[in-house]
């Protein structure tokens, strides 16, 4: 096993974890929140975003080192395939959105009481993901196009 393959695997599982995650989160569990009572709604969001948040903060400098690493193994910088230069410019504009979550409404939710701004916080995270979502669905078409 080259180390080539190694980081292509790490790569692909760090990918699978953010897009993953991601999907999951914004097509199966935000909408069976409904189900629930806004307490126990905004708890259950509080605990979720710990965990996934904690996950991305790993899987997305691992994802970007990684593909930067291959890279520098196995490509000709000169001579990249559009393909791997749209998948570095996406993985970096989603990288971009993920911080813009962390820092802007993720830090509103944890710092606020307000149930009113919760809410807003919360439907602020649902459009960034919504975004981050569609790009990473994109990088992965690209990826299969390569």
């Amino acid at each position: 096993m080259t180390i080539y393959a190694v980081l292509k695997a790490l790569h692909l599982v760090c990918a699978v974890l953010w897009v993953g995650g991601m999907f999951f989160s914004y097509v199966v569990l935000r909408p069976s929140l409904a189900a629930i009572e806004a307490p126990q709604r905004m708890l259950l969001h509080t605990r979720v975003f710990k965990s996934f948040f904690l996950v991305i903060w790993h899987a997305m400098p691992v994802s970007l080192i990684s593909g930067i690493a291959m890279l520098s193994l196995h490509w000709d910088m000169a001579t990249l395939p559009w393909q791997i230069n749209a998948m570095m410019a996406l993985g970096l504009v989603m990288a971009a959105v993920f911080l813009a979550i962390f820092f802007g409404p993720y830090r509103q939710f944890r710092r606020t009481t307000d149930r009113n701004r919760m809410a807003s916080s919360l439907n602020n995270i649902r459009k960034l993901i919504g975004l981050n979502l569609g790009l990473g669905l994109v990088t992965v078409i690209v990826a299969g196009l390569l």
